[in-house]
């Protein structure tokens, strides 16, 4: 082997170094697809937000039957009783005084109802400029990133947000500057962020996936919800978005760029989306099309179930 000068090792291990811990010596990540080990493994769950009307904390203001009124552990109930494998607790449906208490009663409760949280979802705008709604939108994050630990829910759904009067750059930055912030948060608690592909400053499929790979944490990657890309080819968008997936919000219906109605999600090719990019997590039912959830909902969960395990 050709022997390098000591100068010129020298000079190339510090330039690795720098690589890889950066100028402040703090170890940086690059965010690759995925390499997960072994076959696609999905599990079946359902987002809270299907039945966004009928909670009793944050739900509809008008008029709906009593016996249709649900708390959080009644749609546990639901989750299970659907042949779920996990419940994705939106955060808006938490009474306004949640505390650790009442955190560790839902856990409890999924735990002897053989139900997993899933993960939670938060409402949250990154493409603030820094100050007070900024401070004001990490700090919520950050507060929802210790009530999942409590619970042991792995994942939390966040959005980008939109541009507004800012340039798309200066809009792309802020948002990178607030998700490195509480990907650093998270990491210290073991809990993934899923930025969604959720409009805004996120609408295409390469702003998305720029915005994940230049936060340098490998606790951020995408939560991929099958129904937001209004693209000329939803599904070519969500397979170039799925191998960086830390979590799949599956929906009935997509809609192409420029067309006035939705069409029916093909279920079985967003599934085979997601084996062809050997992911493994859980796949979460976010319904939000007209029909009654009390209706549908059972009917694409049992669908969604056979396909997961096939």
């Amino acid at each position: 082997m050709k022997n390098i000068p000591r100068r010129d090792f020298l000079k190339s291990a510090a330039v690795l170094t720098l690589g890889t811990l950066g100028i402040s010596g703090q170890r940086l990540f690059s965010i690759e697809p995925f390499k997960r080990t072994g076959k696609s493994r999905l599990l079946p769950s359902l987002a809270a937000y299907s039945f966004r009307d009928y909670f009793i904390h944050g739900g509809s203001k008008k008029q709906i039957p009593e016996d249709k009124r649900i708390d959080l552990f009644k749609f546990i109930d639901m989750c299970a009783d659907y042949g779920c494998v996990g419940t994705e607790l939106t955060s808006y449906y938490f009474p306004p005084d949640t505390d650790k208490d009442f955190l560790l009663k839902i856990k409890r409760y999924a735990f002897l109802k053989g139900i997993n949280i899933s993960g939670t979802a938060v409402g949250n705008t990154f493409t603030h400029p820094e100050g007070e709604a900024r401070n004001k939108e990490i700090a919520h994050v950050k507060k929802w990133i210790e009530f999942a630990a409590i619970m042991g829910a792995p994942h939390i759904r966040v959005f980008a947000g939109n541009a507004g009067n800012l340039s798309y750059n200066e809009a792309k930055s802020n948002c990178i500057k607030a998700l490195e912030e509480c990907a650093e948060y998270a990491g210290k608690y073991g809990i993934f962020l899923g930025l969604e592909n959720h409009g805004g400053i996120v609408a295409e499929p390469q702003q998305i996936l720029d915005i994940i790979k230049e936060v340098k944490s490998p606790w951020v990657g995408i939560n991929l919800d099958t129904g937001n890309f209004r693209t000329d080819d939803p599904y070519k968008d969500l397979e170039l978005c799925a191998p960086y997936a830390v979590n799949v919000q599956i929906k009935v219906e997509i809609r192409r760029r420029n067309q006035n109605k939705s069409e029916p999600t093909d279920f079985s090719r967003i599934i085979k989306i997601l084996r062809n990019a050997n992911y493994q997590g859980y796949v979460a039912l976010e319904y939000e099309a007209a029909e009654d959830p009390w209706i549908a909902v059972p009917r694409y969960m049992n669908e969604i179930v056979k396909l997961c395990a096939s």
